[in-house]
Order: structure tokens, then C-alpha cells, then sequence
């Protein structure tokens, strides 16, 4: 193979690998799954979860979140929802705090949804991925539909 033809195979390798590179380091922080570690975590009103583990996908701008878990009753939850970070409400479905939920990202590594019962917000989170992407800490606060108050400290590890 003469000099040219290797020269131009090798820097369209670099290129296609500089490419990956960046979207590697583009992609969000929060995209991937999740494992609460419950022993971390704190439940100062309402009782926690036995576990769960959240599964978060952006794609065109729409976050996907998914949350199996198994409740304090010992009873499976499903959560889910598809939501975009400009301040509207998204339908929300198995969640005990509300029917509609809204995102705002205050950074890069940190956001805020709000879970909304009838119109009224219920539940405010702050969910925030540590600078070495390997933990999730979501500090929730609000009430659930019978009136106990929601004030926890989930802390999440990816795996």
C-alpha cells in the first residue's frame, strides 16, 4: 500500500474514533441503570423502598425513565414516564406522589422533576449524578395523597 493511501485510511480512522470519542463524552450523565442501595439511604417520613432500580434513556431531547422496585409492603412498583426538560407536564404512571410530572435541568450533572396532583405539585426531586458518574443521590420532599410527608435520601450506584 503506497504512503497516500495509508495516510488517508489512517486519518480516517482517527476521525471516526475522535468521533465516538465525543459522543461518548456527550452523552448525559444520568442515561443508564441504577441500583438503590437502601442502606444508604434515608426515609425520614414516609417508609422507603425495599429496592428498586431506575433505568433513565435521552433520546431527541425526551428523558425515558423506568423504576422497578419492590415497596415497603413488599408489594412489586412500576414507574414510568417520557418527559422533556422544558417545565411541562408529562403523564406519570405508578407513582404514588402524582399523575403528571414536570423536569427542569439546573446543570449538567443536576435536575429537578416534580410530580403533580390534581394541577398542585406533590412531590419535588432533586436528582443529582456525582462528577465520577458512579452515584445517584435523588433528596425528595412532598406528600402523598393520604397526607404523610415524603422526605428521603435515595442513593443509587450504577453497576
Amino acid at each position: 500500500m503506497n504512503r497516500f493511501r495509508r495516510t488517508v485510511l489512517l486519518a480516517a480512522a482517527l476521525t471516526v474514533a475522535l468521533g465516538l470519542a465525543a459522543r461518548a463524552e456527550a452523552a448525559d450523565p444520568l442515561e443508564g441503570s441504577w441500583w438503590l442501595n437502601v442502606e444508604k439511604s434515608s426515609f425520614k417520613a414516609a417508609p422507603g423502598p425495599k429496592g428498586q432500580i431506575r433505568t433513565y434513556a435521552l433520546s431527541n431531547g425526551v428523558e425515558k425513565m423506568t423504576a422497578r422496585g419492590v415497596a415497603a409492603d413488599k408489594k412489586p412498583t412500576l414507574v414510568k414516564y417520557e418527559a422533556r426538560y422544558d417545565g411541562k407536564d408529562y403523564d406519570i404512571t405508578g407513582s404514588t406522589g402524582g399523575d403528571k410530572i414536570s423536569l427542569r435541568r439546573i446543570d449538567a450533572l443536576t435536575t429537578e422533576s416534580t410530580q403533580k396532583r390534581d394541577g398542585k405539585p406533590a412531590i419535588v426531586a432533586h436528582r443529582t449524578v456525582s462528577t465520577d458518574g458512579k452515584t445517584l443521590t435523588v433528596v425528595s420532599r412532598g406528600t402523598l395523597p393520604d397526607g404523610q410527608m415524603v422526605d428521603s435520601t435515595l442513593i443509587f450506584e450504577r453497576r
